[in-house]
This record gives structure tokens, sequence and C-alpha cells, in this order.
């Protein structure tokens, strides 16, 4: 029975993600800030352990990949958007950009380094690559997500290391982007959860991917940026929850 661990697994794409491993005969290590949501989407699972915590705090990280054990696959979902409404950064709170970067880019590197997975998915943004103003916090983060898993690729070719954009979606974290906003019409996060499911059980190349053009026909290619997205120029997106 192949084991993952799922950060940021209580709402959202983690919770979507989870669901679609639990159906498919998966083990599951998930976690959660917010102790509620995160043991009533344990009930709705199978094999699953669910350890509260903050993925920025080295004695939780250690107690998901003891949990664990042999780490087949880990997603790096959880993250945060910092202040909301976001601000320019020349006016961003260094301290909370430290601790979004904590969450956002150290922490999935320290769970890299712990688990020793045999393939990775990062979730990105398309924020991560285009300069979207009042992005700069979340976005920059992202960015340097994408970079560290380009490395950790060209580092370890027997590993599989995804920085994958999900696109657009209805999710708590993509609400606290646009405060005051009627967000409904964006695309559930199970829309996204096809495309991670060709990575996690297909063997295509390290590299970045959309995960909705991962469905298309005439297939996907890794690039330095993303694989064609269909999200307009000033929309960002792919902000897990």
């Amino acid at each position: 029975m192949p084991t993952a661990i799922v950060t940021g697994a209580s709402r959202g794409l983690g919770l979507a993600l989870a669901r679609a491993l639990d159906e498919r005969g998966w083990r599951l290590v998930i976690d959660a800030r917010e102790p509620g949501p995160l043991h009533a989407a344990a009930a709705d699972l199978g094999n699953v352990i669910a350890i509260q915590g903050d993925v920025a705090d080295a004695a939780h990280r250690e107690a998901l990949v003891a949990a664990a054990g042999d780490v087949d696959l880990l997603v790096n979902n959880a993250s945060i958007l910092g202040p909301s409404p976001q601000p320019a950064l020349t006016g961003y709170p260094l301290d909370v950009l430290e601790h979004v970067y904590r969450v956002n880019v150290v922490a999935p590197l320290a769970l890299i380094q712990l688990a020793r997975p045999h393939k990775v998915i990062n979730l990105s943004s398309d924020a991560a690559v285009e300069p979207y103003e009042g992005w700069g916090g979340y976005g920059s983060s992202k960015a340097a997500l994408d970079h560290i898993s380009a490395i950790l690729a060209v580092e370890h070719h027997d590993l599989r290391v995804y920085a994958v954009d999900p696109g657009d979606m209805n999710t708590r974290l993509h609400q606290e982007a646009f405060p005051g906003e009627d967000i409904s019409d964006r695309p559930p996060p199970e829309d996204s959860v096809p495309g991670l499911l060709r990575l996690i059980e297909g063997d295509l190349p390290s590299g970045r991917y959309q995960a909705r053009a991962l469905m298309e026909t005439r297939g996907p290619r890794p690039t330095g940026h993303s694989v064609e997205s269909d999200v307009p120029l000033g929309t960002p997106s792919g902000a897990p929850a």
C-alpha cells in the first residue's frame, strides 16, 4: 500500500486530492492548522493519520514523517497568502514576509529533506511567473518554491519533482486574496485533481505543469514556466487552500 503525506488537507485542493488518493487505496498522513476541520476531513477517509499543526514548526514536520514511515509521495499543498488584502512590497511587513517564506518555501524543502519521498508535488501558482500588482509576497514565495523544485529535479534524476499550478479555484485562500468579492464562479478544487493524479500515477518528467493542461489530449510539456494557460493575465490563480 503506497503512502502519501498531504499537507493542508482539511479543505480545498488538499482535501479533494486526499479523497481521490483514499479512493485509490493510498495510506495517508494529512495535516492542517485547525483541528476541527482536520478531524472532520479525516472522518471521511479510510487509512489515514491526521496530525494537527503548522508545517513551519520543525517538531510538527518530524511528527508527520515519523507517522508516515517510507514516503512514496509528498504533496506540499499547505501555504499561506500573507496579509489580506495584500500590500505592495514597499509596505509589506517584513516579519510577515519571513513567515510566508517559512511556510511556503522553507517548510516544503524541510519536509523533502526529512521524508526523502519517491515523488514530490509542490503546489505553485501562476503568480510565481507573472508579476501581479499586490502579489509580491505570495508570488515571490511560490517562485522560490518553483526554483527549488527545478534544482531538486536536476540534483536527483531518480526522483520525480513537480511544481504544479492548479489553476483558478474557489477556495478559502483564494477568497482571502479577493476580500469582499464573489468568487463563486471559480472552478471547484476537484477540477484540478485529475491533472495531479496523472502526475502521481504516471511517469512524466520532472518539471513545472499546469494541472488542467495535463488533461489536454495533445499532451503536456514541462517548461521553465507554466504549460499554456487559459487564465487571462491579470487574474492570479493557483492559491491552494
